[in-house]
């Protein structure tokens, strides 16, 4: 019995880790976001197209990431998604 709570504690352990690394990613993705798209509304079209210019990198960004293995495909797909929700389309 002792065995399967040491088995369970370093599951719980490395659920955790795996967590906590998760919102560290999701934390570097939005540091590098540009403003929410209420703050852009409005704006000149030389601001629009600098924001999604900068969406557009961010995406290619999370792309390689993925590629190289640096993240799983439920945070590229989470990230994708939240990305791709900030173009606007003309």
């Amino acid at each position: 019995m002792a065995r399967s709570s040491v088995g369970k504690r370093q599951r719980e352990q490395a659920k955790k880790e795996k967590a906590s690394a998760k919102a560290e990613r999701r934390q570097r993705l939005t540091a590098d976001a540009p403003p929410d798209d209420d703050a852009a509304e409005g704006g000149t079209p030389q601001q629009d197209e600098a924001a999604t210019e900068a969406i557009l990198a961010m995406l290619r960004s999370v792309h390689e990431r993925f590629d190289a293995g640096e993240m799983t495909y439920d945070d590229f797909e989470a990230a994708k998604t939240e990305l791709l929700a900030r173009l606007t389309i003309d």
